[in-house]
């Protein structure tokens, strides 16, 4: 959650690719909205991915208004509400006014939202989900999904008790090329399926920082950033995007905050036969002691599903190193690729191959991107009843306890068996506790 989106650079990007004035629907109560009224959006989280969506996925937006901005930077939660409000006023948009809460609380319980787009920090994600499910909100919230089995089972039966949509933040499934690929997956194009290979990137090139305690500034609910995760000492490298990802008091690291997008691939290609038991083994390396990263940071995972069908899950260095990726045309830095009896197709975020040419050609028919603006038109879609839910939280849960299972195996250093039938590693009290977070009391759901 670093904040370097300035005012010029929201501005300037926030008023792209919407052409000309927008008709202006009815603006109703959320139980009386109908298919041409626009629904109103909250934005919890507002630093710079919350930003980026914001911009890219729900700005241009005819079907949907953004009404608040939550951050517990100050600076953050207004300038994006002044930012927004600015944009729909140079368009000539009468919009609801945007406004800025520092507790998200205050969105859940305006009646008038509908549905909530969540980006925070990890540790933050389900219990927020959890909260907003109970208000009565939609939910997009952005991978990956979190970090205790517990909280999933919780946000489950929320979602059907309130009758709302989810929406995961996996925003691969709107690009053309993976559509296509898990297309003909799905239709059996490369035969019965037994192995998959799935990388992505392990670190960030940075170190790890001491971290000084130094006082919070005023501008800043430290309280509120830490949430369900145990307060610690203050220091500004703490709270970055950084630091959030790679401290295990608020995240697994990249085995689920970049693993969630392969892994996602995966399971939408065939979950069918991923959604059962299986063994998970393999090893892994840490940040250096000494600076506050302390999350797995490398890893060789072997995982063998009840089905038979095996996965090969590694850090993309390791993925290089080892060889996995030479037979590939293409050396994407994420992918995901899966054997059939008939040949392999493999699928990333910048490329589609694979050995059939038949089936490369097409593939290679389709524009190959790393990012789409249509997210958060899907899932409008998705709020509206237009489409049935397009990346429901089965599969993320599925996808993220692959990470979880992953991270397990590295630091109880043994093969595990998972049941999912149960939700636990069968026979392992000590692997389960690596699988739930007690939170702060202050913050419990």
């Amino acid at each position: 959650m670093n904040n370097r989106h300035s005012r010029r650079h929201f501005l300037k990007t926030s008023t792209t690719g919407v052409a000309g004035l927008i008709a202006i629907p009815t603006i109703l109560s959320s139980c009386a909205k109908g298919a041409n009224d626009r629904i109103l959006i909250g934005h919890i989280g507002v630093g710079s991915r919350g930003q980026d969506e914001l911009v890219n996925y729900f700005l241009p937006l005819e079907s949907a208004f953004q009404a608040a901005s939550c951050d517990p930077f100050t600076d953050r939660r207004e300038n994006v509400a002044s930012h927004i409000n600015a944009f729909y006023r140079d368009k000539g948009i009468k919009a609801p006014e945007c406004k800025s809460y520092l507790r998200f609380e205050d969105i859940l319980e305006r009646k008038d939202i509908d549905a909530v787009h969540i980006t925070t920090p990890d540790h933050w994600h389900v219990p927020l989900a959890i909260k907003a499910a109970r208000a009565g909100k939609h939910i997009m919230l952005a991978k990956p999904l979190g970090l205790s089995y517990s909280d999933y089972k919780i946000l489950e039966k929320e979602l059907i008790a309130n009758n709302v949509k989810f929406h995961y933040g996996t925003q691969q499934r709107t690009l053309e090329h993976m559509k296509l690929g898990i297309e003909m997956i799905k239709e059996g194009l490369i035969g019965e399926i037994d192995r998959i290979e799935v990388w992505a990137p392990g670190y960030n090139p940075v170190e790890s920082p001491v971290c000084n305690e130094v006082p919070v500034p005023e501008t800043f609910d430290y309280d509120r950033w830490t949430g369900p995760a145990p307060l610690n000492p203050y220091c500004p490298e703490r709270v970055t995007n950084n630091g959030s990802w790679f401290q295990w008091d608020y995240s697994i690291g990249f085995l689920g905050g970049w693993g969630a997008h392969p892994l996602d691939v995966m399971i939408w290609g065939m979950k069918e036969k991923l959604n059962g038991k299986y063994t998970c083994e393999g090893t892994g390396g840490f940040w250096q002691p000494g600076g506050i990263y302390n999350n797995i940071r490398a890893w060789d995972i072997n995982i063998e599903y009840g089905t038979g069908v095996k996965l090969h899950f590694m850090d993309t260095d390791g993925a290089n190193s080892s060889g996995m990726l030479n037979h590939l045309p293409l050396k994407d830095g994420n992918g995901t690729t899966f054997y059939g009896s008939k040949g392999w197709i493999s699928l990333g975020r910048n490329s589609a191959q694979s050995d059939i040419p038949e089936i490369n050609s097409k593939l290679n028919e389709k524009e190959v991107r790393g990012e789409n603006n249509t997210m958060g038109q899907l899932f409008v879609d998705v709020v509206k009843g237009n489409i049935p839910e397009a990346c429901p939280l089965e599969e993320a849960i599925l996808s993220d306890t692959v990470s979880h299972m992953s991270n397990i195996a590295i630091r109880t250093e043994r093969k595990i068996n998972w049941d999912p039938n149960i939700g636990e590693v069968v026979g392992d009290a000590e692997a389960n506790s690596w699988f739930y977070r007690q939170h702060r009391e202050s913050y419990a759901v």
